[in-house]
């Protein structure tokens, strides 16, 4: 199996999910993070949360590629890190995180 990089551009990001591919976005931002701007058909699992989420993350990755992304990029890209620690080599953070994906993506999104 190819290993994917742990990195994918916001860009690549949307165009796998307009191409309708199998991608999951999983945002591990706080929860008030989350009320402020969020991507549409991310889920919430905030970064403390990940190691009680293991087994469920596991089962989502059985269904496609896990998309992680926080605020910039760097709690995602330890998220990554840490799962692929614990084998599960389909995941990667979304650089830039969605400060990225609403500057270069949604402009409407609310950037903070």
């Amino acid at each position: 199996m190819l290993e994917l990089p742990a990195e994918i551009s916001v860009l690549e990001v949307k165009r796998r999910l307009d191409a309708g591919e199998a991608v999951r976005l999983i945002d591990v931002r706080e929860p008030h993070e989350f009320a402020m701007c969020r991507i549409h058909r991310a889920e919430l699992v905030p970064m403390r949360s990940i190691p009680k989420e293991l087994a469920a993350l596991k089962m989502k990755a059985e269904e496609g590629a896990l998309v992680f992304y926080c605020h910039h990029g760097p709690r995602s890209l330890q998220v990554v890190a840490w799962l692929r620690q614990r084998g599960l080599p389909a995941c990667q953070s979304m650089q830039g995180g969605i400060d990225r994906w609403a500057a270069s993506v949604d402009p409407g999104l609310r950037r903070y």
